[in-house]
């Protein structure tokens, strides 16, 4: 799958939600996430621009591996997820293949969908309040023009495409360190 994602910080997630359902978003829940990300000193995911991670979410689990961004402007990039049983054992199948915990980034998420956009307000622990607006593809044979409608929804929210950000949760937290 490919995931074609734009993130902007936002200074009044009141004011987004407010907004977001005005235009027709509509509220599918809540989510507690703690995501735990591995490296390897074999294989480094800073350097090869990829992720792994396991999530908690409330009461589930979810293995997920995130390739390189696909362009410059934008987050898109193929990611594959698996929901299993039990974190701790995957954790300890990664520490056994030479894969050890790199942080833990917690963030509470409100989701919403409208049309073809999956929303989230995402309140992420010692970062701050972000927007995801992001669209799944199985097929990247045109993924720009996803991209470029995302860019044109977010621009309904007042937020510029010079405003987003490409980070990772992951690489804003150890890039505060």
């Amino acid at each position: 799958m490919i995931e074609v994602e734009i993130k902007a910080r936002v200074e009044d997630p009141k004011y987004i939600e407010r907004t977001i359902i005005a235009l027709g978003a509509t509220p599918i829940g809540i989510e507690n996430q703690a995501d735990t990300y591995y490296n390897s000193s074999s294989y480094d995911f800073e350097i090869t621009d990829e992720a792994l991670r396991i999530r908690a979410q409330d009461s589930k689990c979810f293995f997920t591996y995130k390739g390189p961004k696909m362009d410059n402007v934008s987050k898109t990039r193929k990611e594959f997820e698996v929901e299993i049983n039990d974190a701790n054992v995957m954790g300890d199948i990664l520490l056994s293949l030479g894969f050890s915990p790199v942080a833990t980034i917690v963030k509470k998420r409100k989701l919403y969908r409208i049309g073809d956009f999956s929303i989230s307000l995402d309140n992420v622990r010692s970062l701050g309040d972000f927007i995801e607006v992001e669209i799944a593809l199985r097929d990247p044979k045109n993924y720009e023009e996803k991209v470029e409608s995302i860019f044109r929804f977010i621009d309904k929210l007042g937020i510029n495409r010079e405003s987003t950000v490409r980070e990772s949760y992951l690489e804003m937290f150890l890039n505060q360190k």
